[in-house]
């Protein structure tokens, strides 16, 4: 009988050492045939809940995305790229950008074109990072195979296709599950939701569109058209009915003309175009380029419009008349107002198809847009005695410099994401709030009358609204100082460069140099300058660390010190949590500075590659090359376990000195605990 017990509860013991390393995400694979030489590979994970993954296109601040990598084969062709459904977007303060994830069940496709006519397997591996509120875990590969029927002879193309569902998961491998009898009905729940948020976003996008385009009216390009465009409504007399109906031809044809551009933009912008505008260093540079020229033709430099022909050859045909002469009238104006409208239309574009993947939203702004800058033409057109209390004046040269500085500002961040792709330290977090702040501050006080423009009159005396606009715009100046000194800035968060990039950080100077209660300045001891990786990885708030298990257990035996090991991860939210709510306590400050060699071993750092003399081979016969995959594998194998933060505790020759390693958990006292039986076991 006690034999038993113990064999029951060697078994439990056992079970619970491996189910430290999470499995929060089971995959399933299907072939879902769509034409004798077509089929369609689906990827379904469906994840425990309070988990979530990211999309294959995020932002270079963010997390690391999603990435398929297909076998090379003869046997098939992919047909463009792994499609995947709409993200959850929203504004991540930790990583200082918009973050796109998913989160219970999300299936992506992939389309191939058969080659082959025997059947056929098409192999690959994927790697993804998880995340949840304690915990993330760094990407590895996993494997994944379909078998596919081969290409379907044409004396036999007549047969439907019959949708096959194969998975073929190794056994081995526990994100790859086997797929259930109902999986593709899983997959089809999983679309309705994704469809109702798609659906709602571009609903909220398109009202969005439509008050802009209304309040395009007042750009000094549009402003002065209205009396202009309005007064050929006016040639109709007395047939009001005939007036009205040119209105209505007038308003709709200006819909119409944003709409075709729209749609060519929809059909040119794919997800992948978009992902591409959005992250790489070219056409970000080229947007800031454009907005720069804007700022600089609103301060008066010089004026920019359409070439004068098309301008005067639209004219001449508005001047025949007939029902085309509305359509002409409205390509008049959109042409003549593009150098406002072209601007702020711009912006909405780029920012919209940056955070966004779908092609749908070019369409949809422009359609929305194109409404809203037609709604004011068309009801004056239709009212045109509306017209004589409308006056013109300097105060569309105010709102047309005020856009300038707007733009001046806002294309900054243009610059910084070129900045950050290549490494060009241009701009750095405390630079780019410099910036801010003296374009908002010459705003505000451009808006008090202080400074002049081209075009302006004299301010004799301030508005109320010019005033409020001006209190506004101070007032923002002043919340920003803060941040030269480090200061997080949610609100802004997403528009500026990452926190590390920040030359001055008081915070960080405080948490170096804070005493912990009854004890000197804490004083962090100088590591060696020479040490492994230290020119590419760093620790924050200050912290030295090494990056290499060796060389720090070289050190502690050297010092006779214990050795904190940091599993640790660039993209992982929870392990700055750590750091900025833990670490940074002056009794856990003291302790790891005075009484611990740190070892931070980042799991998700695979741009460094190893000498192939460090290159290690896993359990599934994966050769590791990269430092981050080596680090995983360490931390999986050495302590089952595959989440960071994850906190281990060793002696110099690698024995571990607590009862039970420390995960994610923000009580101080516990981690200043378990921090002292550390110690108090190394000595």
């Amino acid at each position: 009988m006690k034999r038993l017990a113990l064999v029951v509860l060697g078994l439990v013991l056992a079970a619970s050492a491996w189910a430290q390393q999470l499995d929060p995400a089971k995959w399933s694979y299907t072939v879902k045939e769509l034409s004798a030489d077509e089929a369609e590979l689906v990827f379904t994970a469906k994840l425990d809940d309070g988990w979530h993954l990211y999309s294959q296109f995020t932002d270079p601040n963010g997390p690391l995305p999603t990435v398929f990598e297909f076998a090379k084969s003869g046997d098939y062709k992919l047909v463009g790229k792994v499609a995947e459904p709409k993200p959850h977007v929203e504004d991540d303060p930790l990583f200082g950008c918009k973050v796109s994830s998913f989160s219970g069940t999300v299936v992506f496709r992939q389309k191939i074109k058969k080659v082959s006519e025997a059947d056929f397997t098409v192999r690959g591996t994927l790697s993804y990072q998880m995340c949840n509120n304690g915990s993330c875990i760094a990407p590895e590969d996993h494997d994944f195979s379909f078998k596919v029927k081969g290409l379907v002879p044409v004396e036999a193309a007549d047969e439907e296709p019959v949708a096959a569902v194969q998975p073929e998961a190794e056994e081995d491998e526990p994100h790859c599950a086997v797929v259930a009898e109902d999986g593709m009905a899983e997959e089809d729940n999983a679309e309705p939701p994704v469809e109702n948020r798609k659906n709602g976003n571009l609903l909220v996008i398109f009202l969005l569109a439509i008050g802009g385009g209304i309040l395009t009216m007042f750009t000094p390009c549009v402003f002065p058209m209205i009396p202009m465009t309005v007064n050929f409504f006016m040639h109709n007399g007395d047939d009001k009915r005939k007036s009205r109906r040119q209105a209505w031809m007038f308003g709709l044809s200006i819909v119409f003309l944003f709409g075709v551009l729209g749609a060519i933009l929809a059909l040119i912008f794919g997800p992948e175009a978009l992902y591409f505008i959005g992250t790489h260093w070219l056409p970000n540079l080229i947007f800031f380029a454009i907005f720069f020229i804007f700022a600089l033709s609103f301060f008066g430099l010089f004026e920019i419009k359409m070439p004068e022909k098309w301008i005067n050859g639209s004219d001449a045909q508005a001047d025949k008349g007939g029902w085309l002469a509305p359509f002409f009238i409205a390509l008049t104006t959109v042409l003549v107002s593009f150098s406002c409208t072209g601007p702020i239309l711009g912006a909405a574009l780029v920012g919209l198809t940056t955070s966004s993947t779908d092609r749908w939203v070019s369409l949809v702004t422009m359609l929305g847009f194109g409404i809203g800058f037609a709604l004011p033409f068309t009801l004056l057109a239709m009212f045109p005695q509306a017209l004589k209390n409308m006056k013109s004046g300097s105060w569309l040269n105010t709102v047309k410099v005020s856009f300038a500085f707007l733009e001046l500002a806002f294309g900054l961040k243009f610059l910084q994401m070129a900045d950050l792709y290549c490494n060009w330290g241009l701009l750095p977090r405390d630079v780019y709030l410099a910036l801010w702040i003296v374009i908002f501050g010459l705003l505000g006080f451009y808006l008090l009358g202080k400074l002049r423009f081209k075009g302006d009159d004299e301010v004799k005396e301030i508005g109320t609204l010019r005033l409020f606009l001006a209190i506004a715009d101070l007032a923002f100046v002043v919340w920003m100082i803060p941040g030269l000194w480090g200061a997080p800035l949610k609100g802004i968060s997403g528009f500026l460069p990452p926190m590390e990039s920040q030359s001055f950080n008081i915070e960080k100077i405080v948490a170096e140099n804070t005493p912990a209660v009854g004890t000197a300045t804490v004083q962090a001891g100088k590591l060696p300058a020479d040490r492994k990786y230290a020119d590419k990885l760093h620790v924050p708030l200050g912290f030295e660390a090494f990056f290499d298990l060796d060389e720090a257990k070289a050190y502690a035996r050297e010092h006779a010190k214990p050795i904190f090991i940091d599993f640790t991860g660039k993209t992982c939210s929870n392990c700055r949590e750590m750091e900025h709510y833990v670490w940074t306590n002056p009794d856990v400050k003291r302790l790891l500075t005075e009484e611990f060699v740190i070892c931070s071993l980042f799991a998700d750092e695979n741009t460094i590659e190893l000498p192939e003399s460090e290159w290690v081979t896993d359990d599934k016969g994966h050769v590791l090359k990269t430092l981050g995959r080596r680090n995983l594998n360490y931390q999986k194998t050495a302590f089952n376990m595959n989440a960071q933060p994850y906190y281990v505790i060793v002696n110099a020759d690698g024995k571990v000195l607590t009862a039970e390693n420390y995960k994610y958990d923000r009580d101080v006292k516990k981690f200043v605990a378990w921090l002292n039986e550390g110690i108090s076991n190394n000595k």
